[in-house]
């Protein structure tokens, strides 16, 4: 009997040591004077939520400027009025190949809220009918944009090349429709093999001989596209600088 009683009482008093060491300690005085934020309240072993003890939440310290409200999708009001905004030159392949990734990632989101004040100042100047300040920084920004995108898959594919040996994301190969026309195949994955699988079967990878007529037809319309396009930008050219002779005179200085 005195072995039998003894088991719960040591199974209690396990049980009020590991609840004694999950116990969240109580509120310091010195907390409330340093300022710090909100409690938090967290009853883990007790039902009565009034009884729980504070648990303070804390923040890292950080850098960014605080503002409260809308005004990052304006531009400075010191350039509020003016006609012209001095603005430097777009961000070049050159430049951008010589930042880490890290930088590049947040150089993206700092011309991303350039882009987002600047397109707000265009439309509130469509609004009130006169001419925006500057247009020139919504185009120098866009192509730096364009620029971190290109540099970013450059490194993506150099990236590939080394792990994968193959340039695409997923590997694959240049295929032939019925039609004649050249594609990109990107391999999947099958859970039967491809001589067993219709579907895949069905699908025609090749074109008949008879098909060879249409496309020198095809090839040939779209070089006649390709050239009567390039006539009537000529032509446009000519025009322009029959309009304007001292801009035509201008550029073949350049």
């Amino acid at each position: 009997m005195a072995a039998g009683g003894a088991m719960p009482m040591a199974v209690a008093a396990l049980c009020r040591r590991l609840t004694g060491a999950l116990r969240l300690p109580a509120a310091r005085p010195g907390w409330a004077a340093a300022g710090l934020p909100g409690r938090l309240t967290l009853s883990l072993f007790r039902k009565n939520p009034a009884k729980a003890e504070p648990l303070h939440q804390l923040k890292f310290l950080h850098t960014t400027s605080s503002r409260k409200g809308l005004e990052e999708f304006f531009d400075d009001p010191r350039n509020w009025g003016e006609k012209t905004v001095k603005s430097g030159d777009a961000w070049n392949i050159k430049q951008l190949r010589g930042k880490s990734s890290e930088d590049l990632h947040k150089l993206w989101y700092v011309l991303l809220k350039e882009k987002n004040m600047l397109l707000t100042l265009e439309q509130e100047s469509k609004r009130q009918l006169r001419p925006m300040p500057s247009p020139e920084r919504l185009e120098k920004v866009e192509k730096s944009m364009k620029n971190i995108d290109l540099v970013v898959r450059e490194r993506e594919i150099a990236l590939r090349l080394l792990q994968t040996g193959h340039e695409k994301p997923v590997p694959g190969e240049w295929r032939h429709d019925f039609l004649g026309r050249t594609y990109w195949y990107t391999y999947k994955e099958w859970p039967i093999p491809w001589y067993l699988n219709k579907k895949y079967k069905k699908r025609k990878f090749y074109y008949l001989p008879h098909v060879n007529h249409f496309i020198r037809l095809r090839l040939e319309k779209s070089l006649r596209r390709r050239a009567r396009r390039q006539n009537l930008q000529k032509t446009r050219q000519k025009v322009l600088e029959r309009k304007f002779p001292h801009l035509a005179v201008k550029s073949q200085s350049q």
